[in-house]
């Protein structure tokens, strides 16, 4: 019983072994984006997440007061 366990443990691992140099290899071969680009991606995309983050609050405001002023 043990036997079985330990070959499929193994084996396993062996398969995650061999996944992990095969990502190493495919990620060496990628042309990745240059630095200035990525961080000037980045700066836009926390800009609109704070300007949605404001938007969608002051949304939820106006309707929570609606919904007071009209439940009571």
């Amino acid at each position: 019983m043990f036997d079985i366990w330990g070959y499929w443990v193994r084996d396993k691992i062996r398969q995650l072994v061999e996944f992990l140099k095969e990502v190493r290899a495919e990620a060496k071969r990628v042309s990745w984006a240059p630095r200035k680009q990525v961080l000037g991606a980045t700066f836009v995309v926390l800009i609109l997440v704070i300007i949605m983050a404001i938007y969608l609050g002051i949304i939820d405001l106006i309707i929570a007061a609606f919904m007071k002023a009209v439940l009571g």
